[in-house]
């Protein structure tokens, strides 16, 4: 969950920036000035623009078809390994309960074992049983604040991407003029 984290932060662009800086390069250094732009700017967008960029001398629909592929390969690097987070929060809980059931079962050797229903008897079995419950519980609870914050934070980077993608076809356009 941490790695995501620092990953898709790392992955967080200016777009609005690097589309004026773009622009300002296409006008006055064309798609090569443009394309240096993008080499010197981290971030999945700045990928997909050089993508684009690339298949510029192939024509502005090139462009755009290699702008929306890069796209979807740049939407799976920033899901990478988000459904073992969505594992560990539904198995966090299980083990829990695992744990309540052997905490349980400790509970009634104790009872056969000393012949007597005592709480001093039940009570370690007990015991196991609801901090293992707790332990689960807490685990998937924190996992899935980190899991909502991580699909938020990459929603949040897929909508900058199409929308800087939509600005990047449109200067393309304008510039091939």
């Amino acid at each position: 969950a941490i790695e995501r984290i620092i990953y898709l932060n790392m992955a967080t662009t200016n777009t609005k920036k690097l589309v004026s800086q773009i622009d300002e390069a296409l006008a006055s250094g064309g798609v090569e000035a443009a394309k240096e732009v993008c080499r010197n700017t981290k971030g999945p967008v700045a990928s997909i623009f050089y993508q684009g960029l690339d298949r510029m001398d192939e024509g502005v629909e090139s462009a755009e078809k290699a702008v929306v592929a890069y796209g979807g390969v740049q939407m799976g690097l920033l899901e990478k390994n988000i459904s073992w987070l969505s594992l560990f929060i539904a198995l966090a809980p299980m083990l829990g309960f695992m744990g309540t059931v052997i905490g349980m079962i400790s509970a009634f050797d104790s009872i056969q074992a000393a012949g007597d229903i005592s709480p001093t008897v039940v009570a370690g079995g007990i015991k196991v049983a609801l901090l293992t419950t707790v332990f689960g519980l807490v685990v998937a609870i924190i996992l899935q604040v980190f899991y909502n914050y991580i699909i938020s934070k990459v929603d949040s980077i897929v909508n900058n991407m199409e929308d800087a993608s939509i600005s990047l076809v449109d200067l393309l356009v304008r510039h091939k003029k």
